[in-house]
């Protein structure tokens, strides 16, 4: 069932946003001069995927070059390409005053009447159907497109009883609230990921003498030498796209560099033929072989991954195949992603802005010998696998949160009959304030 072709349960009725909600308009008598402080959100300061508090920062009307008036607790809407079709939106409720000042790009909505719930519209119009056919009604030059707020204004929106509107919001805010935990969790693994690996390759296990090398303080024992003194670069490549029978029904994986993300590989977006193979530069790595993309666009650069199936790569990616047992690729995978600043200031010279094979074999690298390492890439081992636990827990709760925003949005599932203490979202909404 489509939410904007649904027909709506007993009890509720479909409206325009207008109807029951308005953009807030700064009132006439309001002087701005007559404030010390006020609160500011700039664009980058508006939540996305469904997170609620806005950032701001308090700031002197002088600092304010130009701006959207807003109230305490309204949603902040962004208009503009292409933060509207990202979700980029907020509720203004943690700020600590009144009214404030958000970007120009912000449309700031509120309840009109005594049956809207500011949350509930919050969370209507993260439904991808409503942002979908929005989008469709932008206006502007390409790259400059803006929602206009008449749009906004006219658009229908389902109307369910007002408890019921608050409990509809609540089930989606304690997903959300979920979802958030989850998130706090990830962000602190990461951190004590980043952590262990500086610990570890600065000071190893043994908690031996440090001596200083070309790289930087390690353990007196280790062995500095560059990659090619332990392991082989092989180059990929990519089979001429103009040739069909390269392509069409291949089953051989074929890794981008955008799938090199700090991974196990397990599958690939293309793949190519045994045809596609032959007749090209790529070549087929087996499963265990370390992955460096050697350019990119952004952060790419530098980023490394492990393959978990024979598979081949595009030119911009390279295989490391270690030619001896002094270093366990594992070892090296932690290694390099520890080392990833350095691996890409290792290619900014005046003409040279990637990578190549050249350069990653004459990287240096740091080791101890092969027990050591093993401990070490366990360790870090343990860490991810934690990290992936609660990546898996926020996917699941991520669709939960989706199916159930339909769900809730079109009245298959009705909430009006359930004991849901709304009070809880306030009590929270008061701790981010506290909190701010």
């Amino acid at each position: 069932m489509k939410l904007l072709e649904s027909q709506p349960p007993e009890g509720w009725s479909w409206k325009t946003i207008s109807f029951c909600y308005r953009i807030t308009k700064k009132p006439r008598g309001l002087a701005y001069a007559d404030f010390t402080t006020i609160p500011f959100v700039p664009m980058d300061s508006v939540p996305v995927n469904g997170h609620e508090a806005v950032r701001f920062s308090l700031r002197n009307i002088s600092q304010i070059a130009s701006g959207t008036y807003f109230e305490k607790g309204d949603i902040l809407l962004s208009k503009i390409t292409p933060s509207f079709e990202n979700g980029k939106q907020g509720l203004a409720h943690n700020i600590p005053a009144s009214f404030g000042i958000a970007s120009t790009e912000i449309i700031p909505l509120q309840s009109s009447t005594r049956e809207a719930d500011n949350r509930f519209l919050f969370y209507y119009l993260l439904h991808p159907e409503v942002r979908t056919a929005l989008a469709g009604k932008m206006e502007g030059s390409t790259g400059r497109q803006r929602v206009p707020e008449r749009a906004v204004q006219a658009f229908p929106v389902p109307i369910p009883p007002k408890p019921e509107q608050e409990r509809i919001a609540a089930v989606l805010w304690k997903i959300q609230r979920t979802i958030e935990t989850e998130e706090k969790l990830i962000a602190t693994a990461r951190e004590l990921k980043q952590s262990a690996m500086h610990q570890l390759f600065t000071h190893g296990l043994r908690g031996e003498p440090q001596k200083e090398t070309e790289i930087g303080t390690v353990p007196e024992s280790w062995t500095v030498a560059p990659i090619r003194a332990n392991a082989k670069l092989i180059a990929g490549g990519t089979p001429s796209r103009s040739k069909k029978e390269y392509w069409e029904g291949g089953t051989v994986p074929w890794v981008k560099t955008g799938e090199v993300d700090y991974c196990l590989i397990t599958g690939t977006e293309e793949k190519i033929t045994s045809t596609g193979l032959e007749n090209s530069a790529a070549k087929l790595l087996p499963k265990g072989t370390l992955l460096i993309a050697m350019y990119g666009q952004g952060v790419t650069r530098g980023k490394v991954a492990i393959l978990g199936i024979d598979a081949t790569t595009n030119q911009a990616c390279a295989g490391i195949i270690p030619t001896n047992e002094k270093v366990i690729p594992l070892y090296l995978y932690y290694f390099l992603t520890f080392s990833y600043d350095r691996l890409r200031s290792f290619s900014h010279g005046a003409q040279q802005q990637n990578l190549n094979s050249e350069l990653v074999a004459g990287f240096q690298i740091a080791f101890p010998v092969n027990d050591e390492q093993r401990e070490i890439a366990r360790v870090l081992q343990t860490i991810d696998q934690k990290i992936s636990v609660h990546e898996r827990k926020r996917a699941t709760l991520q669709e939960l949160f989706k199916a159930m925003l339909h769900q809730l949005m079109t009245g298959e599932t009705r909430v009006n009959g359930l004991d849901i203490d709304v009070r809880e979202i306030m009590d929270s909404v008061n701790g981010d304030i506290k909190n701010e």
